[in-house]
């Protein structure tokens, strides 16, 4: 099937792009803490912390084709950990990020059997799993907001760990935000 156009109209009036990506939202408290410290250090962002398996793009195929692809290959993958590491910066992007430490190996397999066939894409920078905490924000403040995220990743309580269980596929908007187009969950025989 040919490319759709870049843009379509979703309902109520919402521009989808032809954008997609899979990720795995993380639980609480995690999760929670994780969009406070988002919204803290880029107050305008709309956060909902996850872990991308597969970064934005455009696809050849049909939403539906994309999900059925993502869904029968994700399923035969089980369910593991991910243990967050600290704070990290990608400098050439200017993105500050919490860093993986454990379940590493499991994300960069889950994100190469997914990005096969109509779903491969040339991605500008190699797969390095992460949990985005600052974008999109003025890049002379990089070190600035790195190291406030730093202070408040200091002060999160609970356990830094999650487990990635289920994949939701979203789809871009013309106003920068996503939507959940889908979900489904990873083999449960593989639990620890």
């Amino acid at each position: 099937m040919a490319e759709e156009s870049t843009l379509r109209t979703g309902g109520n009036g919402i521009e989808l792009v032809n954008s997609y990506a899979v990720v795995s939202y993380i639980p609480e408290p995690l999760g929670s803490y994780l969009d406070q410290m988002r919204r803290e250090l880029v107050p305008d962002c709309v956060p909902h912390a996850h872990v991308t398996i597969l970064p934005a793009r455009s696809l050849a195929v049909s939403a539906e084709e994309a999900w059925r692809l993502i869904r029968d290959r994700a399923e035969a993958f089980p369910v593991f950990e991910v243990e967050t590491g600290g704070i990290e910066v990608f400098e050439n992007t200017f993105v500050a990020y919490v860093a993986v430490r454990k379940g590493w190996d499991e994300l960069v397999a889950l994100h190469d059997a997914l990005s096969q066939g109509p779903l491969w894409f040339e991605e500008p920078y190699p797969y390095h799993p992460h949990i985005t905490v600052a974008q999109d924000f003025d890049p002379a403040l990089l070190w600035e907001i790195a190291e406030k995220a730093r202070r408040l990743w200091e002060r999160f309580p609970y356990p830094r760990s999650f487990l990635v269980d289920s994949l939701t596929f979203v789809q871009a908007t013309s106003d920068n935000r996503w939507l959940d187009l889908a979900h489904c969950r990873l083999a449960r025989s593989g639990r620890r």
